[in-house]
């Protein structure tokens, strides 16, 4: 019901944009959907800043045969928008990025360990038993990251230490990793079809979900964000996991635009703020 009534063509959502002072409407049936992919320029830009952090916080020094496989396992996983979106959160509610570069660092060092889980190789660099040692190692290198005296901890450590609570959340037994046992033990397994679907949004929700929804609220808390402003942007990020992940999986188009006009309408809270780049993550 609810998504039959955003998709009614009197349903207009209007922004006011700060960076041209104007009001700016986004529209309600957009172009095909599609992902943001590295050429994309809000998000290159968001991942670009990410990486080049990343590449100055792991040294490559000795021994190589420990800081090597680092610095390789966290640039060899599938990108994702899961940091960026924090940086953008971030951003929207008035903070600077670089006060949630941090936790966006920890969440991509985070999703590289589980990628190294899922996809273990056997190639001419490292054997499985070296990525797998290495993505545990770098899990609590991206918390430091978010510890150190000179990062976010630095202006408030309790706002710092919320977003590792998030982060560990997302990424545990009861987020990230409950996602990945029942892909690999249930859906994997040879459950009965009908079982399926309900399978898919299950890991849907408790990994794209999940994981986006962590990084808007953890860009939003390291921001200064209200406790509105972190809930409404927990909830948008929830939205673009799902639909996201709902692209991926070949999901009728209803349920993503669903997923997409959801999200929509947790912007509107920010209707007096510029949302320009966050928006583009659903664009």
């Amino acid at each position: 019901m609810l998504g039959a009534l955003l998709l009614n063509a009197n349903f207009k959502i209007h922004f006011s944009l700060i960076s041209c002072q104007a009001r700016v409407p986004l529209p309600v049936k957009p172009a095909p959907l599609r992902m943001p992919s590295p050429h994309y320029p809000h998000w290159a830009s968001l991942q670009a800043d990410i990486e080049a952090h990343l590449k100055q916080t792991i040294p490559l020094k000795e021994p190589l045969e420990v800081f090597e496989p680092m610095l390789h396992l966290a640039f060899s996983a599938p990108r994702t928008t899961v940091p960026a979106l924090c940086l953008a959160a971030c951003e929207l509610v008035g903070g600077h990025r670089q006060q949630a570069m941090a936790a966006a660092s920890a969440l991509l060092l985070n999703l590289a360990n589980a990628h190294a889980h899922e996809h273990l190789t056997d190639g001419p660099m490292y054997g499985p038993n070296i990525e797998l040692l290495t993505g545990d190692g770098i899990v609590p290198f991206g918390f430091e990251l978010l510890a150190r005296p000179d990062g976010p901890a630095s202006a408030s450590p309790e706002r710092v230490l919320r977003v590792m609570i998030e982060i560990s959340r997302a990424v545990g037994s009861v987020g990230l990793q409950d996602a990945q046992y029942v892909k690999k033990t249930l859906w994997d397994g040879g459950e009965e079809v009908q079982n399926v679907e309900s399978m898919q949004r299950f890991v849907l929700e408790k990994r794209d979900g999940g994981l986006h929804a962590c990084g808007a609220a953890s860009g939003a808390i390291l921001g200064g964000g209200s406790e509105d402003q972190i809930e409404r942007l927990r909830n948008f990020g929830f939205h673009v996991g799902m639909m996201r992940g709902m692209l991926q999986m070949g999901f009728m188009e209803k349920h993503v635009q669903e997923e997409r006009h959801l999200a929509l309408k947790e912007l509107q809270f920010f209707m007096d703020r510029d949302v320009h780049v966050i928006s583009s993550f659903i664009y």
